[in-house]
């Protein structure tokens, strides 16, 4: 049952994250780092604060009670992941949108959810799952698998963008909706699409690094809620230090656009509808964050280990491709690219099935 559970919680978060962008398609006359920026005061400043106080009873005095150190690397952790998410921008450039996008996201399943277990095989931590314990297990085994078979599934989908980048011969579109000017240059590109991969993966590395905060959370609440079970938001204490350095990266790269292409005038342009911009931007803000709100409720069932990474990162892609076929970004492309992109999307859907079952066998 806590897997299943568990399963459900992550496509609650796969969902949220694969769908936030939709709303920003509905922001009128702002330019990229303008919206990214009002959304980004929401998913990072208001609503992560608000769900730790509506579900932590003094999740303040936890982060004050907490070491600097633990801090410091939870802060730092965030900021490396708030660095990848920038430079993804870069691997798309240089690589095309398909070839930049699979590269980035594999490597990003990949060591968010290998890393830990590999430190810990080094580190040994009460409740922590080692690359040995994975590879030794029958549980184990099927999780490493489904991982092979999500970036199996990501390669396909990926050769799938690439056939239709090339049939349309248009401007590409990334998977959350930003027209992006490509300049191929492969060696580049793939450096850059490297660094943004295992930066990206980081995110998890901070849950790690901030599980002292969600420990407190979690056993305060075991005791005032005895026999039942462990604490589905234990982590939402932990998201407010994490995004913090995300923030902080964020918060200095869209100023830097800002200035560099004078969008700060975006704020009072004319005949632009603020409020109906701030609503859809408040909305996808939050909905961001979301993703991270129900990562925390599946962890909680089945744990920050490679499982909870790796169904995380497979429904996010599959909800993403998803919406880009309801919303016809592959209109007017070939059956045989369609059929690449469904073959994909089914081997990722197959892997979610895979990990799932693996975490219920444990």
């Amino acid at each position: 049952m806590n897997a299943l559970l568990g399963v459900f919680f992550h496509f609650l978060g796969g969902f949220s994250s694969g769908s936030f962008y939709l709303p920003y398609k509905k922001v009128k006359g702002w330019q990229w780092e303008t919206f990214w920026l009002i959304g980004g005061v929401f998913s990072w400043i208001i609503v992560p604060p608000l769900a730790a106080f509506l579900t932590i009873p003094g999740f303040w005095d936890i982060i004050q009670n907490e070491s600097s150190s633990i801090l410091g690397l939870t802060f730092l952790f965030g900021a490396l992941w708030g660095i990848g998410g920038f430079t993804y921008g870069l691997g798309v450039r240089y690589l095309g949108v398909a070839l930049g996008s699979s590269i980035i996201l594999g490597l990003c399943m990949i060591f968010g959810s290998l890393v830990p277990s590999i430190y810990y095989e080094f580190s040994p931590h009460t409740g922590k799952d080692s690359i040995g314990l994975l590879f030794s297990s029958k549980w184990g085994q099927f999780v490493l698998l489904g991982l092979l078979v999500c970036v199996i599934g990501i390669i396909i989908s990926g050769k799938a963008g690439m056939m239709k980048e090339k049939e349309l011969q248009t401007s590409s579109i990334d998977p959350h909706g930003t027209v992006v000017k490509t300049e191929y240059k492969f060696g580049l590109g793939l450096i850059v699409s490297i660094i943004s991969g295992v930066l990206s993966a980081c995110f998890n590395f901070g849950l790690e690094a901030g599980k002292p905060m969600a420990i407190v959370a979690n056993e305060a609440w075991k005791v005032a809620n005895p026999n039942q079970g462990e604490f589905l938001f234990q982590n939402n204490v932990t998201y407010v230090v994490v995004l913090w350095g995300g923030m902080a990266v964020n918060l200095i790269g869209c100023l830097y656009l800002a200035f560099k292409n004078k969008s700060y005038t975006d704020y009072t342009k004319k005949n632009v509808p603020v409020l109906r911009n701030l609503f859809f931007c408040a909305l996808a803000g939050t909905m961001w964050f979301l993703q991270f709100f129900f990562y925390g409720m599946g962890e909680s069932k089945m744990g920050n280990g490679a499982s909870s990474w790796i169904l995380h990162m497979a429904f996010i892609i599959f909800i993403a491709n998803l919406w880009g076929i309801i919303i016809k970004e592959w209109k007017g492309v070939s059956k045989k690219t369609i059929t690449t992109i469904a073959v994909g999307m089914i081997i990722m859907f197959v892997s979610i099935l895979i990990v799932g079952y693996g975490n219920s066998l444990r």
